[in-house]
C-alpha cells in the first residue's frame, strides 16, 4: 500500500507544473498532459517515486545516517521547521553557503567559533567587555546562528541530501554530486530529474505540496530511527542475558563463577595459577645463574 494517496496529492496541488515554454524535456516521462499552456504532472508516478524515496530514507535512518534538508524558498521554510526539526535532522533554510559540503572543515571552524562566542558570553569575562564590543559579538553570533545554527550538531558529512527546487539549490546539488552523496529532490516540470538520484515529480512552488511530501519523508525517517533504537535495545538485552547465563552462580565466598564445559570455575583461579607458575619459573631461573635447570 502506498504511503500517500493520489487524492492527497491532488488536494495539495502537487499536479500543477510550469508553463510549456519553461519545461525541461527530461521531465517528459512524468508529464501527464498539457492544459491551458500548463503541464500537468502524472501523480501516479509521483506516488511511486515517493514510495521509493521514503523506503531509501528509512534505510538510511535505520543505519544511523544524517539526511540534510535544503529548502531556502519561502514556501518550504515553515514545513522544514515543523517536520524536520522533530526528527533531529540538519537543515538549511537560509542562503546556502558555498562549500558547505566540499569545504566542510572550514564550515566546522565557523561552528566552533559560534561555540566559543557562547562560552565568552556565559563567562565572567563578559562583564569586562565594552558595550561596543558586546554589540559586535552579539551581531556576529546572531549571523552565525542564522546560517549555521541548524547544522551545529553535524560533525561529519551527511549521508544524503533532500532538496526542494534543484534549480534554486543547484550549488548544493553540484556539491553533493561531486562527493557522491545520494540526493533526493522535489522536481518540477522546469527541472532536470537526471541530476538527482531519487527525483519526486511534483509542484515545488506550492506550500501544501511541499509540506505533504516533507511530512511523508520525515515519517519514514522516524520509522527508521525507531527501528534503530529497537535494535540497540535488543543488543543490550542479549548482552545482559549472556552475562546472566555466564555468571549465574556464586561460590561459597559469594564470588561469581563462570560456567565452562559444564564445570564451575571461580573467576581469577586460572590467573592465580598462572601467576604461581611464573613465580616458580623465575625462582628456578635465578637459582641456576640465569639458566633453567636441566632435568
Amino acid at each position: 500500500m502506498s504511503i500517500v494517496s493520489f487524492n492527497e496529492l491532488l488536494d495539495a496541488g502537487a499536479h500543477f507544473g510550469h508553463l510549456r515554454r519553461k519545461w525541461n524535456p527530461n521531465m517528459a516521462p512524468y508529464i501527464f498532459m498539457e492544459k491551458n499552456g500548463i503541464h500537468i504532472i502524472d501523480l501516479y508516478k509521483t506516488v511511486a517515486k515517493i514510495d521509493e524515496a521514503a523506503f531509501a530514507m528509512k534505510n538510511i535512518a535505520r543505519r544511523g545516517g544524517k539526511i540534510m534538508f535544503v529548502a531556502t524558498k519561502k514556501q518550504a521554510k515553515d514545513a522544514i521547521l515543523e517536520y524536520v526539526k522533530g526528527v533531529g535532522m540538519p537543515y538549511v533554510t537560509e542562503r546556502w553557503p558555498g562549500g558547505m559540503l566540499t569545504n566542510f572543515l572550514t564550515i566546522r571552524k565557523a561552528v566552533k567559533k559560534m561555540g566559543a562566542l557562547d562560552a565568552l558570553m556565559n563567562s565572567p569575562k563578559w562583564n569586562n567587555v565594552s558595550k561596543r564590543e558586546r554589540l559586535q559579538v552579539q551581531r556576529e553570533r546572531v549571523k552565525l546562528d542564522k546560517n549555521l545554527g541548524s547544522i551545529a550538531e553535524m560533525n561529519r558529512l551527511p549521508a544524503a541530501l533532500f532538496v526542494v527546487d534543484i534549480l534554486k539549490e543547484h550549488i548544493a546539488v553540484a556539491e553533493a554530486r561531486k562527493l557522491n552523496i545520494p540526493t533526493f529532490a522535489i522536481v518540477d516540470t522546469n527541472s532536470d530529474p537526471t541530476l538527482v538520484d531519487f527525483p519526486i515529480p511534483a509542484n515545488d512552488d506550492a506550500s501544501n505540496s511541499i509540506a505533504l511530501i516533507l511530512k511523508v519523508m520525515c515519517e519514514a525517517i522516524q520509522e527508521g530511527q525507531n527501528e534503530l533504537a529497537l535494535a540497540g535495545d535488543k543488543i543490550e538485552d542479549t548482552e545482559e542475558e549472556t552475562f546472566e547465563k555466564e555468571f549465574s552462580t556464586r561460590d561459597e565466598d559469594n564470588r561469581p563463577t563462570r560456567r565452562q564445559d559444564g564445570r564451575r570455575r571461580r573467576i581469577g583461579d586460572n590467573d592465580n595459577n598462572n601467576r604461581g607458575d611464573r613465580n616458580n619459573n623465575n625462582r628456578r631461573f635465578n637459582n641456576n645463574g640465569g639458566g633453567f635447570r636441566k632435568k
